[in-house]
Order: structure tokens, then C-alpha cells, then sequence
């Protein structure tokens, strides 16, 4: 009988749980005095994907490196805990850096600034910001604050966003670019907009918009501002690959395009198209993509151009890329260039396209949601307990009398070698799974059974210990060890707050924000305080390819232990849900003024328990009354005093206010 394959954790089962024991598998990472600040950096990858905005101190805490009218300021995690906890905020908690967004639209307007300059275009540039990447009042008002120098723009998908933007722009030279579905509200919004001067572009998704933005400007005696989102044939690298292309959800065909030109013609209004539109990707991790897409759509608006339109205005979407994981690839958690790279790229595509042509320069617009606002936000939680997966000290002699399942490990055990790792591990699995089948008969008894996996456990830590000793270690010996990685549980819902990590499986950089000047001895997963086995994050940024658990710290008897999950600020505070009715964090916005100094800018309690319960159609003052009839009837009965009855009902009632996270 073949023994089973071992390449899945599922089958190595844990032990029982013991705190403060020695963790074998850290004995190759033992804490020494070679350690250093540097190796934390290149460990945790923070100098290739912290963008220039987080740092390590030499005290071993991570840092914020704010931008600011007189340089770049530091200021240490530890002062911004500190912060929050005299403020009353417990984790889980949303960090938002105002400096890092004022600065990501400054970076995105000069770029493209420079890029003009450089190439000589005779065209502007008008930045756009898709509302439905970070939806959060602050975040919007913000952009709409510091981008009203730039005429920064933004992007409403939906009449509740259009009338955000509606409300929230204060220049009237800022683009309102509405994108999605448009009902005849929608549309009006739109045109008693323009009539007071804004910018309001209505993008055309389908041909059946047609009808009801002629009828309604036809109504109001209003031209609107029109532009049509085309289908491209380019394909694009990453997650995204099927924003673009023929049977992407959103856009039109040529054949539909030209039915919209013929509509526009007949109706008189050709002259109001003047926008193209097209987008390949939320994320583009590959330049080459990026320019042949922009020179597709070329072909399009100059062909607009030859039918008749004004045209004026060249929309190419999102897709400006994150580099998530740091590894300046290709890979869809990342990307092959920069900021300039992109502005260049895409201008030297336009003018290569329309100069042969002697077509005008148009207008740029960019809707860069993701790379906006991605760095803005910090996730901060702390870890609450540690399951680890670590064998017990054998007893001393062993009993008497065993399953001979448990002579073979033991002889197994006794006999471990580099050079027949495999074999090990192979007789290991054979034989503890031998005597798993005779328990379920009734030849092992319990403690046999925990005996049995206990010495196979052991033996898989001790070849995880010998693995690197291999020359060419096979796969499944190298994943043993994150077989037996720790379990970290930390205080948050991967469902509320990191929604991609799970649903695209995104990975966000993570790591400790203190005692970073410790070498970390632990392998780890992370889990969540939600009762699902997806709740977890088990892909990581690593040191050289991303990797399957995170090197952390041992915890410490009453000292809290604080992990940061990075560039979380697009979709994340907007996709997350309810599961088991974790609801919104604490949220702070923090801004870092020219002199250096921490400011708490906006404090946000998240959701009490009453919040989700109304969320979910419960209604927290019916769901008391209840409880009081029932607290009531125990009383009645005798199987509660009244006092106990006062006890139970301010506990429920302080309940229903108390957040939905653990609170220590």
C-alpha cells in the first residue's frame, strides 16, 4: 500500500496547544545579535513597495514618510499608536495619511505635466477620480480639497456618485466623467449640471442611452457633452485581462458605435461627441499593454474625427498599476514601470498616432483610481492568540504493550537522514494514518492515537530541520514547513476590511509596525476573528518570490502585538462586508504638518453591534424588548432574581452599543 501524499497541510494535524515551550522549527531562525534594522527591511520588502513613504526606524518601528510644504517629515507607528490609545480607539483600526494622497495627486498632475513639456504636446491633462474605488466622505473631500489646483476630477458611476461629485467639486473646470447605466434622473442631473457651467461628460455604455439623452436635452434645451466607451481588441496581462476585448461587460462594438454616430448625425448632435473612452484594467501590470491600447484607441478617434465629431477629449480609464508585492514585474500584484514611464509612453503614443493625421492634441484624462489612493490607508490590528503546531515531549520510557503503528514511527523517528528525507516522511504519514484507521476500530485506544500523531509530528519537524541540508530539496518536502506554520489570530475580518485578499486572492503587504529590531522566529498564517476557514491570509510579500506564511515575533505574556497591512486605501473600505456581523473599523484620518507634528485629524467609531444588527433589517430596541420579556419570564418562574434580571439586561444593553471586534 502506497503511502498518502503529503503535500497538503490538511494532513498533518496539530497537537495540543502549549504556551512558552521552545518552538523547534524556529531553531534555524534563533534570535542573535547579527540581526539588523536592514535585514527587517529586505524581510518584509518595505523599501520595494513602500514607495518611499514607509520606513524602518533604527528603534526597530515602522515609519511614515509624510510629504509636506518643507520636506518630507518623520513619524514613528509607535507615536500613532500611542495616539490612538489615549483617544479611546481600540484596534481594528483604518489609518488613513492625508499627506500620502495629497501627494499621490500631485505626483499623477505633474507627471503628466512633465511628460507635456517634454514632448512638446499642445494638449492638457485632466485627472479623473473614479468615486467607486474609495466611495468614504473624508477620502472625497479630500481629492476634491487639494485637487481643485490641479482641476482634478471625478468619475460617478451612479446617481448616488454623481451627486457627490455634483456636490463636493468646487471647480467648474473639473471633469464629472459619468460612466454606467443612465436612467432619465441620471441624465438630468447631468444636464441641469451643465447649464450651471460644469464639466459633466455623459460616456454612452449602450446604444439604448441614445434615445433618452437626446429626448432629455431636447426637454431642457440643454446640449449635453457626450463620449462613447469603445470595446478594444488589446489584451491585457494580470487579474484584469477581461476588462477588454469582445465580451467585456461594459463598452461598445464598432457596430454599435456606428449606429450611435448615425444616431447623433440624424438628431443634429454629432458636434457634442467629444470624448473617446476605453479601459483595459483596474490594475496593468505591463507597459507594452498600456501603449498598444492607446494606440488602438487612436484609430478610433481619428476615424471619429473623419465622420464628423469635434472629438477634443481622449479618456484611457484606470489601470495605472500598484506595485503591490514590490517585484517591479509583470505579475498582476505588480508592474513593470513608473509613473513617468506611463505619462511618456502614453503621450509618445497619441502623437504618434494623430501627428501623421495633423489631428489636434486632445485633452488627456486618466481615471487612476487604484494608484491614488492605495497607499493611503493602513490596516492596524493586533493579534489576540497563537495556535501553534508543535509535538509534545515523548514520554519516558514508552508504554508497554503499543500498536505496532507506533513501533514503526518510533523506529522512523530514530532513524531520520538527510538523504532519505522523502522515505521519512512517506512511512510517517503511512503509519500514523495506520493507526488512525485502527482507532476508528477499536484497536488504539485515545492516548494511542495521540501518540501516534505526536511522534509523526515530530518527525516532520525534525525533517523540516534537515530539508535545507538537500542539494535539490523536491516540493514537498519544502512545503512542510508551512505545513507547520503557526496560526496567528488577529482582531479583524478579512471579509470587512480586505475583501480582495479573499475574493482575488490580493496580495497586501504585511508586517509588524514594532519590535523590528527583534530578528522574527515564527512562520505564520494570519487569521481572522470570523468563523470561516477563508478568513485568513496565507500569500505574502517576500524576499525574493512572494511566499505562503510571514516571519513573525513571538508574542510576549500582556504586551500587545501589532501588525499593518499596507496600501489598502482602494475598494477595500468599499467592498467589505458583513460576515458574521463585523461591521466597519474605527477609522482615523492623520495628517503630518510642515513642522513635523502628528495631527488626528478625524476620528471615526466603527459600528456597534446596533449598527449591524439594523444593517441586516433587525431593529436593536425590538431585539431588547424581547430579551426583557424573556429575562422577565425567568423571573417569574424562579429561576432568576430581579437583580440578576438588571444584571443581564445591562449587559445586553451595553452590548448592543460595544464594537463588533474583540475588545480586551
Amino acid at each position: 500500500m502506497n503511502p498518502p501524499d503529503t503535500s497538503t497541510s490538511s494532513e498533518i494535524e496539530p497537537c495540543e496547544r502549549l504556551k512558552n515551550r521552545p518552538h523547534n522549527i524556529a531553531e534555524n531562525l534563533a534570535a542573535d545579535s547579527d540581526w539588523t534594522i536592514d535585514d527587517a527591511r529586505e524581510l518584509y520588502g518595505i523599501q520595494r513597495w513602500g514607495m518611499g513613504y514607509f520606513g524602518i526606524s533604527e528603534q526597530g518601528n515602522a515609519t511614515v514618510e509624510a510629504p509636506t510644504i518643507n520636506g518630507v517629515k518623520t513619524i514613528d507607528f509607535s507615536e500613532i499608536l500611542d495616539g490612538l490609545k489615549q483617544r479611546g480607539l481600540d484596534m481594528p483600526v483604518m489609518l488613513r495619511l492625508e499627506n500620502l494622497l495629497d501627494d499621490r495627486i500631485t505626483q499623477l498632475n505633474e507627471g503628466f505635466a512633465s511628460a507635456i513639456r517634454e514632448t512638446n504636446y499642445h494638449g492638457e491633462y485632466r485627472a479623473v477620480f473614479p468615486i467607486k474605488v474609495n466611495q468614504q466622505n473624508h477620502v472625497i473631500a479630500e481629492i476634491a480639497r487639494f485637487g481643485e489646483r490641479f482641476n482634478h476630477g471625478l468619475e460617478a458611476g451612479s446617481k448616488a456618485e454623481l451627486l457627490i461629485a455634483l456636490s463636493t467639486l468646487p471647480s467648474n473646470d473639473s471633469l464629472i466623467v459619468c460612466n454606467g447605466y443612465k436612467d432619465e434622473e441620471f441624465i438630468d442631473l447631468g444636464l441641469q449640471a451643465r447649464r450651471m457651467g460644469l464639466l459633466v461628460f455623459f460616456v454612452i455604455e449602450t446604444p439604448k442611452e441614445v434615445p433618452i439623452i437626446l429626448r432629455r436635452a431636447k426637454h431642457w434645451g440643454i446640449e449635453p457633452l457626450i463620449g462613447v466607451r469603445v470595446k478594444l481588441s488589446t489584451q491585457v496581462d494580470g487579474h484584469w485581462s477581461n476588462d477588454a476585448g469582445d465580451r467585456s461587460l461594459f463598452g461598445l462594438s464598432t457596430v454599435q458605435l456606428i449606429e450611435i454616430i448615425d444616431l447623433l448625425r440624424e438628431a443634429e448632435m454629432l458636434h457634442c461627441l467629444q470624448m473617446l473612452h476605453f479601459h483595459l484594467g483596474s490594475q496593468i501590470p505591463n507597459i507594452r499593454n498600456i501603449r498598444d491600447g492607446v494606440t488602438e484607441a487612436c484609430r478610433f478617434y481619428l476615424d471619429l474625427i473623419k465622420e464628423g465629431a469635434p472629438m477634443g477629449y481622449f479618456d484611457l480609464g484606470g489601470g495605472l498599476a500598484v506595485d503591490y508585492d514590490g517585484s517591479a514585474s509583470i505579475d498582476g500584484h505588480s508592474r513593470n514601470y513608473d509613473l513617468d514611464e506611463y505619462c511618456v509612453d502614453i503621450i509618445e503614443s497619441i502623437m504618434a498616432s494623430l501627428d501623421p493625421h495633423n489631428v489636434a492634441h486632445p485633452t488627456i484624462v486618466s481615471e487612476s483610481g487604484r494608484w491614488t489612493v492605495a497607499p493611503m490607508s493602513v490596516l492596524l490590528f493586533d493579534i489576540l492568540d497563537v495556535n501553534d503546531f508543535q509535538p509534545l515531549p515523548l514520554p519516558d520510557p514508552l508504554p508497554e504493550g503499543i500498536h505496532s503503528s507506533i513501533d514503526f514511527l518510533i523506529d522512523i523517528l530514530r532513524h531520520i537522514k538527510v538523504r532519505r528525507l522523502q522515505e521519512n516522511v512517506n512511512d510517517a504519514i503511512y503509519y500514523r494514518d495506520k493507526a488512525r484507521r485502527a482507532f476508528q476500530t477499536g484497536q488504539v485506544s485515545l492516548r494511542e492515537r495521540a501518540l501516534a500523531e505526536n511522534i509523526c509530528l515530530t518527525i516532520l519537524h525534525q525533517v523540516a530541520q534537515q530539508v535545507p541540508e538537500m542539494s535539490r530539496p523536491p516540493e514537498s518536502l519544502l512545503s512542510i514547513k508551512d505545513s507547520l506554520s503557526d496560526i496567528y489570530y488577529g482582531n479583524f475580518s478579512v471579509f470587512q476590511s480586505l475583501p480582495d485578499a479573499w475574493a482575488i486572492q490580493q496580495i497586501f503587504p504585511v508586517m509588524p509596525v514594532h519590535r523590528l529590531d527583534e530578528e522574527p522566529t515564527r512562520h505564520a498564517i494570519i487569521g481572522d476573528l470570523t468563523c470561516d476557514c477563508d478568513g485568513q491570509l496565507n500569500q505574502f510579500v517576500g524576499t525574493a518570490a512572494n511566499t505562503k506564511t510571514l516571519r513573525l515575533h513571538q508574542l510576549r505574556d500582556d504586551e500587545a502585538y501589532c501588525l499593518g497591512v499596507f496600501l489598502v486605501g482602494a475598494y477595500q473600505e468599499t467592498l467589505g462586508d458583513l460576515h458574521n456581523l463585523f461591521g466597519d473599523t474605527n477609522i482615523v484620518s492623520v495628517r503630518v504638518t510642515e513642522a513635523g507634528q502628528l495631527e488626528f485629524v478625524r476620528e471615526l467609531k466603527g459600528d456597534s453591534i446596533g449598527d449591524v444588527l439594523s444593517y441586516v433589517e433587525y431593529e436593536p430596541q425590538s431585539i431588547y424588548e424581547q430579551f426583557r420579556a424573556r429575562a422577565e419570564k425567568a423571573v417569574r418562574e424562579g429561576k432568576i432574581t430581579v437583580a440578576q434580571r438588571q444584571e443581564m439586561l445591562q449587559l445586553f444593553s451595553e452590548s448592543l452599543r460595544g464594537y463588533t471586534y474583540f475588545e480586551g
